[in-house]
């Protein structure tokens, strides 16, 4: 071994001992009469101590140090002077008097300080191109290390509970899971291809009709969609779960202690909103949405909105009753205290709502007692009052009014809802708040061809009502056996009671425009088994990226991945995506299409 010692493990109570230590130099200094070198490894930081009069060998080599060199560093751990002792150092009562140094390896000039409060000044492209010196940073080290006991946790979880880990195939088949494949052509046959899974959805199914009744896996994934504040780019892992003979609530059973768990070993959260049994409540996908314009709502805090389409019809304000003529509705949003913003930040506001999809936001405010409103001169004061009334709104409230088709008005006022929590400071780290969103539509609108259905969340999910409810209701109505669990505003899980009868997963892509020969040709290898005798089951999928973000209040889900890509799908340390050789090409039978320059 180089070192007998970690540069984070020395304490006064090994004063005396003669130790070998090996780290980068975190720093060097050379006060003329002494010389210290800060040295630091994984562990943590020491400070060594060079007398160059009593041992100028060591002291040659001192001087030619920089920061980040590798050295390995041999003395006898001595106390430090009482005013010399560093409380914010775990080693801060020790020192190590050197006896010698050993250069390991040299470092180039740093494209940017590895030091944590320097770090912050150089930009995320040079970090991330230089990735392998911006882990150096105990912060980043700590995350990585909390993500592998959070991931050992949920292993042992599982397992106490009596599941099985099965790793499922890499190399699959496309499937619809909402988000663009991954593909990979095949060179042994030539114009087909593998994708990278989405989600493991198909091979847990089948593991669930081949008996193994209880499945987990760290699974994986892979979708090749736009990355945000909480989506890495292209690859995400989840804790994939699946069980046998179960309902919603048994999977709610299973997911419920271990949230709550993860919760108190992993943040400094307290969890509220729970129902008075003690359970995350429960919300309707349609309530959800009109209550908090979100199917993912935070709520840490309160800010519903209300439907004031009755309040106000026949009012005389065109915006209001060109709306409810267009079988369209008027949602109000109040904003405790929000009477105080000013001009500038109501318009600001009014303008983010605009890039929501809103064509505006009126607006009414109560001061001191006196209700003004941006419509103010098309409503009597009488009406004025009872519209604030109706909208619950009291001295010092702002209320904002959305009128346009349902789901533009909800959705738009929840992003306001979410914005003004925001500058409020409404959004209380210190809080967790869970719940479960259930009762999805079944099916919505194609957000790609106008007019046509198509699956709203889940293809695989069971609709209630089963195969009568297919054939008898309007498509629009039919929910589904489907649920996520959200916290403080992020979806964190998505699951679902399974379609396991062929004849109404035919039915069900049927009404989602896929012929029979579609769903054999996609789902050949799930019919084939659900005809052998398939059980009732279900699931649901965390995001072990997003939950750890959350719970400790991180920036960014990029700096929880060891080898993270850019805002823009890059890998800037190793460059990729990169051009291959023809000859590669060639072997898989592609051919690559010029495009203009």
């Amino acid at each position: 071994m180089l070192r007998t010692h970690t540069c984070g493990e020395l304490r006064a109570a090994h004063v005396g001992q003669e130790v070998t230590l090996a780290g980068w130099v975190n720093s060097a200094r050379n006060l003329g009469g002494l010389m210290f070198i800060d040295l630091r490894d994984h562990y943590g930081l020491v400070q060594t101590k060079i007398d160059p009069l009593a041992n100028q060998a060591a002291a040659a080599i001192a001087e030619k140090l920089h920061s980040e060199w590798v050295v390995k560093i041999k003395g006898q751990v001595a106390a430090r002077p009482e005013e010399m002792k560093n409380s914010k150092m775990a080693t801060g009562e020790i020192e190590i008097i050197v006896s010698e140094v050993e250069v390991l390896s040299q470092a180039q000039v740093m494209p940017f300080e590895i030091n944590e409060e320097k770090n912050g000044e150089a930009n995320e492209a040079l970090r991330l191109k230089y990735r392998f010196l911006d882990l150096r940073r105990p912060k980043l080290q700590k995350m990585l290390e909390t993500k592998d006991a959070f991931i050992t946790y949920l292993r042992e979880y599982f397992h106490s509970q009596g599941f099985t880990e099965i790793q499922t195939p890499i190399l699959a088949n496309s499937s619809p899971e909402g988000a663009r494949d991954f593909l990979v052509p095949s060179r042994l046959y030539p114009g087909k291809f593998y994708a990278l899974p989405q989600a493991p959805q198909q091979f847990k199914q089948l593991l669930m009709v081949a008996g193994m009744d209880k499945y987990f896996q760290i699974a994986p994934c892979f979708r090749d969609e736009d990355p945000r504040m909480d989506r890495h780019y292209g690859e995400f892992y989840q804790l994939d779960m699946e069980m046998s003979f179960v309902e919603q609530e048994d999977i709610f059973a299973i997911m419920e202690p271990l949230m709550k768990n993860l919760v108190a070993k992993f943040s400094e959260k307290e969890i509220i909103n729970l129902d008075e049994s003690g359970n995350f409540k429960h919300l309707s996908w349609q309530t959800a949405m009109d209550t908090y314009g979100s199917d993912k709502p935070d709520l840490r805090f309160a800010m519903p909105i209300v439907d004031v389409s009755e309040a106000v019809k026949g009012c005389g304000f065109s915006v209001f009753e060109e709306a409810l003529n267009n079988k369209g509705v008027v949602k109000a949003l109040r904003i405790e205290g929000g009477a105080k913003f000013s001009r500038k930040e109501i318009d600001e506001l009014i303008d983010f709502a605009k890039r929501k999809g809103a064509k505006g936001l009126a607006y009414l405010s109560i001061k001191e007692g006196v209700v003004g409103a941006s419509f103010a001169k098309f409503l009597s004061p009488e009406k004025l009052a009872a519209l604030a009334t109706a909208c619950t709104a009291t001295d010092g409230d702002l209320v904002f009014f959305a009128a346009d088709v349902w789901r533009v008005a909800v959705t738009v006022l929840g992003a306001v809802r979410n914005e003004t929590a925001a500058k409020l400071g409404l959004k209380d780290n210190t809080k967790a708040a869970f719940a479960w969103i259930v009762d999805f539509p079944m099916y919505d609108y194609s957000e790609i061809e106008e007019g046509r259905i198509d699956f709203g969340h889940n293809p695989f999910s069971m609709p209630q009502g089963g195969l009568q409810a297919l054939k008898e209701k309007d498509p629009l109505d039919i929910l589904a056996y489907q649920y996520d669990l959200v916290l403080n505003g992020f979806e964190i899980s998505s699951g679902a009671i399974r379609n396991h009868e062929p004849e109404i997963m035919y039915e069900a892509f049927k009404i989602a425009g896929y012929t029979k020969e579609d769903v054999e040709a996609k789902f050949g290898a799930m019919l084939n088994a659900f005809s052998y005798g398939a059980p009732p089951h279900g699931g649901n999928a965390p995001g072990l990226d997003r939950i750890l973000m959350i719970l400790n209040d991180w920036d960014s889900i990029r700096d929880i991945y060891a080898f993270p890509k850019d805002g823009q799908g890059r890998d800037l340390m190793t460059d990729s995506p990169s051009e291959v050789f023809p000859s590669q090409l060639a072997e898989l039978s592609v051919e690559l299409k010029k495009t203009k320059k």
